[in-house]
């Protein structure tokens, strides 16, 4: 993929600090009028307009003048085969598993199936102005290697690997510890560190996993200290009493990763809306990272994520936004944005847009270990950038009319817009133009 030097003008934001750490005025630089120069895929300058296109009067601009140009959003946890089954009536998590996810991913053994599917789910991420993810596959060698495929295609900065159960799922989607590590080994050896593309070792959770394969999951990250590794974590309260039954030896559920290697930086665990005290110290011990999925706990009634005891300040838990597509019911982070928002307000916490936005891009690329490449618009990021139009629609274009600050517009974004806010998504500095092959150059 070749890339043009160009530049981008319009409103530019960018973070300079954790807004959960300092005042949100501290946390951002914003331009009303500011410029990105990019070069080769990679940002080069950021700053006034004035300055940068006054300075690079060759190079051609494209312009965005009334719209918001940010990084791409990063989506720490999502599940490409649920896609089909997003709007699923009526279940909890463990038979929401059984009835509705476990069919849809008995499919993907069909390596037709699974690239026609990963294609359109990376078209759809791209839409929502998602550049960055953190995705599970399926047991199935050929569903990671259609992820992987379809993602380098594109350029993407992509996370996922084949997931390892040997209990309690149908015998189609069935592992063993051994041909588990087997499967996983050859995966990483294939795709790990290929381009953009993090292999990352993912036993779904404790439930369908026997202490033999938790034990395996845990030497292949030890042998294999680069890649990621992602699992879910005390999402709901009959998940947590199962887990009592199967680990009766554990003090509580984190204990049972820590016991087989599986916890530190690096360590993506789902969910985290029911934890202990200790397990809240030991994630802070630890390094260890959350993916938040508010639209998914709220879907099926899972339980309220607690964001201000966990991501209080900068010793606390590393924590991203996740869509968490098929529980979560959208792949707009602009939704989940919102989601987010009520489910801290019904315990009574007020989530500041600056760090709803940080969550969805700088918070998700920290927990995903990538924060120093991708996330913000910064030199030497790697230029991931969607365009937001803050008047996509004419509710939200009457709504704007009245708004007075730069937080009161990003904070209709969030509340009121979905996709068609995003107008344009930039990966790696191509400009992603839907249906077309290749994608089209940054720069016209």
């Amino acid at each position: 993929m070749t890339h043009s030097k160009f530049i981008l003008r319009g409103q530019v934001l960018s973070f300079c600090g954790d807004p959960f750490v300092v005042d949100p005025e501290a946390a951002v630089e914003f331009s009303s009028d500011g410029a990105v120069l990019i070069a080769d895929g990679v940002i080069e300058q950021v700053g006034s307009a004035q300055s940068i296109v006054d300075n690079n009067p060759q190079l051609p601009v494209e312009r965005y003048q009334d719209d918001l140009i940010m990084a791409g959003f990063v989506d720490c946890h999502v599940h490409y085969p649920q896609h089909e089954i997003i709007a699923s009536y009526g279940e909890q998590l463990l038979e929401w598993l059984n009835k509705y996810t476990f069919p849809a991913e008995l499919k993907f053994g069909d390596p037709d199936y699974a690239r026609q599917t990963a294609e359109f789910f990376l078209d759809e991420c791209l839409r929502n102005g998602t550049t960055t993810a953190s995705v599970y596959a399926t047991v199935h060698p050929e569903s990671v290697d259609a992820l992987f495929a379809a993602g380098a295609a594109r350029g993407m900065c992509l996370a996922t690997g084949k997931v390892m159960m040997d209990r309690n799922a149908p015998a189609g989607l069935t592992d063993t510890p051994q041909s588990g590590y087997d499967q996983s080994q050859r995966l990483i050896e294939r795709w790990h560190a290929r381009g953009r593309l993090r292999y990352a070792i993912t036993p779904r959770f404790a439930v369908t996993s026997t202490p033999e394969q938790l034990e395996a999951a845990g030497a292949l990250w030890q042998q294999h200290p680069t890649t990621l590794m992602q699992t879910h974590i005390s999402e709901s309260l009959n998940e947590i009493a199962l887990i009592r039954e199967l680990f009766a030896q554990d003090v509580d559920y984190f204990s049972v990763y820590e016991r087989f290697g599986l916890v530190g930086r690096g360590a993506n665990f789902g969910h985290a809306v029911h934890l202990t005290d200790r397990e809240q110290d030991a994630f802070r011990a630890t390094g260890s990272g959350i993916s938040h999925c508010p639209t998914s706990n709220l879907f099926l009634g899972s339980g309220l994520f607690n964001m201000h005891d966990l991501r209080q300040g900068a010793h606390d838990i590393p924590v991203g936004l996740a869509t968490d597509i098929g529980g979560g019911s959208s792949l707009s982070m602009l939704q989940t944005m919102r989601a987010s928002y009520e489910i801290c307000r019904l315990q009574s916490y007020n989530l500041h847009p600056a760090k709803a936005f940080y969550l969805a891009t700088l918070g998700s690329a920290d927990v995903m270990q990538i924060g120093h490449r991708v996330g913000n618009i910064k030199p030497g990021y790697d230029a991931d950038i969607i365009v937001i139009d803050l008047q996509s629609t004419a509710a939200i274009a009457n709504r704007m009319k009245n708004a007075a600050s730069l937080w009161e517009a990003l904070f209709v974004q969030m509340i009121m817009a979905d996709d068609r806010a995003i107008r344009a998504t930039y990966i790696n500095g191509c400009l992603h133009v839907p249906g077309a092959k290749p994608w089209a150059q940054g720069a016209s």
